[in-house]
């Protein structure tokens, strides 16, 4: 009886524990299932099929090992494309990061119409591809557009921005940072929200109560965390840059525009050599992967979390 009596006040404890558990592993099961399906096994997929010879369609593959990675370190076009893409990020995301931090602190210091520019900044965020894309074909056309014809107004020649192999990574550029600065903006103006009205007023009290004294001793580092998660998810935005090239170029002229992800999908669904586009996605994966680890540990050195 003894024993009996002490068991039960476990029994009791144990079984709402197990029903607990168990209302919550069914919970998450839809997406637990989901994350198998859409992620883990497509992941294993592409990671087994770099080690193929498989071609899309094809009924027969066999494994080759590193090959496809011998190949594709001695491949001009993997090695064009690489540079294109580290160029390409090189140039998008410090002066989008720069310029999205500007917007914000001007958006958050203006009285009125912050909604208003806010929304109008954040549009090229949200804006589709295509739209985009048709937009600043017009705006860059050689004879057409009205960036050519301001440029011969003032008695320059007309340039072809988009067709020039000495222009288009560049100018890609200059609408990869026109899209992603909205972006940065929004998300510096969550991390101004943070900062403590408190902080500024001790700083007038101190005497740093104008504009630049007032943003570099207080809210440039406060602002550190934030900035560490921009620039590092502008930097991944920008080397999966994708859209706008298969949009606007192509890749080319002479593939001077093409970056990874379109050599990839040409590999992939041109040339139908999956195999050897299983590999090149490895190796882009990889490169992500090694580059926001090294960026994090960087500037993570160099943050003040409060």
């Amino acid at each position: 009886m003894t024993l009996a009596v002490t068991a039960a006040p476990h029994a009791r404890i144990r079984v709402p524990r197990l029903a607990a558990t168990l209302v919550g592993w069914s919970m998450a099961l839809p997406f637990v299932v989901g994350m198998v399906l859409f992620l883990v096994l497509p992941c294993l997929a592409v990671l087994a099929m770099a080690f193929t010879d498989w071609s899309l369609g094809a009924r027969e593959f066999g494994f080759v090992g590193f090959d496809n990675f011998a190949t594709l370190f001695d491949d001009r076009v993997f090695q064009r494309s690489l540079t294109n893409t580290l160029i390409f990020a090189a140039l998008v995301t410090p002066i989008s990061v720069a310029i999205g931090l500007w917007l914000a602190v001007l958006v958050e210091a203006s009285v009125r119409g912050r909604a208003f520019f806010r929304s109008a900044l954040f549009l090229p965020v949200v804006s589709t591809t295509v739209a985009m894309a048709i937009v600043w074909e017009f705006l860059l056309h050689p004879t057409l557009g009205p960036i050519n014809t301001m440029i011969a107004a003032i008695g320059l020649p007309r340039q072809g921005f988009l067709a020039d192999a000495d222009t288009v990574l560049a100018t890609l550029a200059v609408i990869g940072i026109w899209e992603n600065a909205g972006y940065v903006m929004v998300l510096v103006l969550a991390g101004l929200k943070s900062i403590p009205s408190d902080l500024y007023d001790a700083g007038a009290i101190d005497g740093v109560d104008e504009g630049w004294s007032r943003f570099w001793a207080i809210t440039f580092p406060m602002l550190g965390p934030t900035l560490v998660f921009v620039v590092i998810i502008s930097l991944l935005r920008s080397l999966r840059t994708f859209d706008t090239v298969a949009a606007l170029t192509q890749g080319g002229p002479r593939r001077s525009s093409e970056v990874l992800l379109w050599t990839i999908y040409q590999e992939g669904f041109m040339f139908f050599r999956v195999g050897y586009a299983a590999a090149l996605t490895v190796v882009f994966v990889v490169l992500l992967l090694v580059v926001t680890i090294v960026k994090f540990r960087v500037l993570d050195r160099a943050v003040h979390y409060g």
